[in-house]
């Protein structure tokens, strides 16, 4: 490895086992209710929402048939129950329950997602990262990643190029910079 400071994190830390098979309809809108909230409320507003469907997976179809107090009863704000239906009215809209994601790069996946009102780009990075298991998506605006470079690479926040400073660093990690950023977090864990 090119970078003497990513190196001994690749020797020294476990790599993360790389979920296989996710739908990336159903982490999106997992991705919405966990925003901003600790795990254990998120976990448990997940499975009050997922128990509104029958088969406890939110058909778009069916997520847009249900009552935006119905969403918040199960504890969702009003703008997260917004993001989760329009999530779904996207899905159907761009028929992408049937959409073949690997046959696209993720720029054009990143355009695609954050045209999703409620979708940003850190969110629509993580469903690259996480879900698509695309390798080298650098997610510069994670709050996680920018701590472990300050620590681990001295870059200032201060300073007035900080990010600058982090794209350059993360060049040496292409084309695997999505697996460099699982060893940033994991260092972060492990802290």
């Amino acid at each position: 490895m090119a970078d003497p400071v990513m190196k001994p994190l690749v020797e020294r830390l476990e790599f993360p086992a790389l979920p296989e098979g996710r739908d990336p309809y159903f982490d999106l809108v997992r991705t919405i209710v966990f925003q901003q909230l600790s795990v254990k409320a998120a976990d448990t507003i997940f499975e009050r929402f997922r128990s509104l469907f029958e088969d406890r997976w939110p058909h778009p179809e069916q997520l847009l048939q249900l009552d935006v107090e119905l969403l918040r009863s199960a504890g969702l704000s009003k703008q997260k129950a917004g993001y989760v239906k329009n999530v779904a009215t996207f899905f159907l809209e761009e028929d992408l329950l049937s959409f073949n994601w690997q046959e696209h790069g993720e720029d054009s996946l990143l355009e695609l997602l954050t045209r999703i009102k409620g979708v940003g780009r850190w969110t629509a990075e993580m469903i690259l990262m996480f879900t698509l298991n695309r390798p080298d998506v650098f997610p510069l605006d994670d709050l996680g990643i920018q701590t472990a470079m300050t620590r681990l690479y001295g870059i200032s926040k201060a300073s007035a190029d900080w990010k600058d400073q982090m794209i350059r660093i993360a060049e040496a990690w292409r084309p695997y910079r999505t697996y460099a950023s699982r060893y940033l977090w994991q260092f972060l864990d492990n802290k």
